[in-house]
């Protein structure tokens, strides 16, 4: 296993839409889904997608440590999970909540985001099994956050207001009030830099 490079913003792989896997058992496949944990656990985050690692297929992984739940969520702690081919579809559509996000493609900075509070997701795992779970509150963020890395999306294209985008430092010390929006209180951010060491 190795710890890879990722990808900064403006690199023509976080742009494009990625590939599907044919086959998740290759061992190409599996070698990068351990690469990635790899990776995600050095520069801890909550999730990684292939893009980011410099390769271009759909592949993502992510979890959910408790210290990231809350009693509103349905859902709490989530394992880490892999997603190969994933798709995602919002079960409130009009319900979108704002949030921060952070990206390891993006080091240092948080932007405020809104995203679907709730969702479905499918995919299947490195074990080659399906997988359909629905996802709520700082679960649903994340998947969300990652599975648009394998459409060429980073989260400041998702972003109503770029004036709610700075360096994470300056906007722990001085955070803008969103409160007037409809906001998950989330003052750690999420999307995958978001891990405290």
């Amino acid at each position: 296993m190795s710890i890879l490079k990722i990808a900064r913003m403006g690199h023509p792989v976080l742009r494009k839409v990625a590939n599907r896997v044919e086959n998740p058992n290759d061992p190409e496949i599996i070698r990068l889904i351990a690469d990635m944990i790899e990776t995600l656990k050095d520069a801890g985050g909550v999730g990684l997608a292939a893009p980011q690692v410099f390769q271009s297929l759909a592949v993502m992984i992510f979890f959910v440590p408790p210290s990231r739940t809350n009693d509103d969520d349905a859902q709490s702690e989530v394992p880490l999970t892999v997603l190969i081919n994933p798709e995602i579809e919002p079960l409130e559509d009009d319900e979108k909540v704002g949030g921060w996000e952070g990206c390891l493609s993006i080091p240092g900075f948080q932007g405020y985001v809104p995203r679907w509070r709730k969702i479905r997701y499918r995919g299947i795992d490195e074990n080659g099994d399906r997988v359909e779970k629905i996802a709520s509150g700082f679960h649903a963020r994340v998947v969300q956050h990652e599975y648009d890395h394998l459409i060429g999306v980073m989260y400041p294209e998702r972003m109503e207001d770029m004036t709610l985008m700075g360096f994470t430092e300056e906007l722990r010390r001085d955070p803008p009030d969103v409160s007037s929006d409809n906001t998950e209180v989330d003052p750690q951010g999420s999307g995958d830099a978001q891990q405290e060491k």
